[in-house]
C-alpha cells in the first residue's frame, strides 16, 4: 500500500509556472468552490421532494450528546490530512483529491436524482448542559436533508485510506488512531440523530469502489513516471 513520497518545493512556485508538472496538482484545489456551490445549491437553493430514510436499526441506537466529539473532530482530521499531503506528500494529496473528486461528485448526483432527509432528531431533550446547546445549536446550523450517502462517512474513508498511503503514518499507532477516528466519527453520525445507518451502510461500498480507481497502482504508475520524466 506503501506509495511513493513526493515533495514539492512550494517556494518555486510562480504564477507563470502554474501548468508545470510540479505544480498542477494545485488545480485540483478548485473542485472545493464548485463543490461548495453545487451543495449549497442542493442544500438551500433548489425545492426537491425528500424521502426520509430510516430502519429499525435507527430506533435502537440511543441519543448521545458526546459523540459531538468525534463528529466536529472530523472537521480537523479531513482538513488536517489535505494539509499535511499538500505540504509533505503531493503524490497521496493527487490521490486524495481524485477520490474526494469522484465520490462527493457521486454523491451530489445521487443527492439530485434521490433527495433524502432524515426525521430522527429528538424533539425533546432529556439533558441540560452545554454539549445540549452546542447541539441545538447544530440542529439548526444544518440541516436535515441530503443525508444518504453520508458525507461525513466518505470523508472519514477518505483519509483513513490516504494514510495507507503516506509513509509517516505506516506505522502501527498512527494507524490504530486513524482507524479508531474514523470509525467513531462514522458512529458520531447516528448516535447524534444526524444520519440513518443506511446513510452509512450506502457510504461504504461508494468508497469501495472509488478507491482502486483514485489509490490504485495504476495511477501510481503515472505519477511516477511523470515525475521520473521531471
Amino acid at each position: 500500500m506503501r506509495g511513493v513520497f513526493l515533495l514539492t518545493d512550494y517556494r518555486k512556485f510562480r504564477w507563470k509556472n502554474r501548468n508545470t508538472s510540479e505544480f498542477k496538482h494545485l488545480k485540483l484545489l478548485w473542485y472545493w468552490p464548485f463543490y461548495g456551490i453545487v451543495f449549497f445549491l442542493l442544500e438551500r437553493g433548489l425545492k426537491l421532494s425528500y424521502h426520509p430514510v430510516h430502519c429499525s436499526l435507527d430506533d435502537t441506537i440511543p441519543f448521545c450528546e458526546y459523540f459531538l466529539i468525534p463528529y466536529y473532530f472530523w472537521f480537523v482530521y479531513l482538513i488536517g490530512m489535505f494539509v499535511y499531503t499538500l505540504l509533505e506528500d503531493t503524490e497521496c494529496f493527487r490521490r486524495l483529491m481524485v477520490f474526494i473528486m469522484i465520490t462527493y461528485t457521486v454523491t451530489c448526483v445521487i443527492y439530485l436524482i434521490y433527495p433524502t432527509c432524515q426525521e430522527l432528531r429528538p424533539t425533546i431533550f432529556l439533558r441540560d448542559n452545554v454539549w445540549m446547546n452546542v447541539v441545538k445549536f447544530l440542529y439548526v446550523f444544518d440541516t436535515n436533508t441530503n443525508v444518504c450517502p453520508s458525507i461525513h462517512v466518505i470523508g472519514s474513508l477518505a483519509v483513513l485510506f490516504a494514510s495507507w498511503h503516506t509513509p509517516r503514518f505506516h506505522c502501527l499507532k498512527w494507524q490504530m488512531f486513524f482507524w479508531f477516528s474514523a470509525i467513531l466519527i462514522c458512529l458520531s453520525t447516528v448516535f447524534l440523530k444526524q444520519h440513518s445507518v443506511i446513510d452509512i451502510a450506502v457510504a461504504i461500498p461508494l468508497c469501495i469502489l472509488a478507491y482502486p480507481i483514485s489509490f490504485g497502482k495504476n495511477l501510481i504508475q503515472s505519477e511516477v513516471k511523470l515525475n521520473e520524466r521531471n
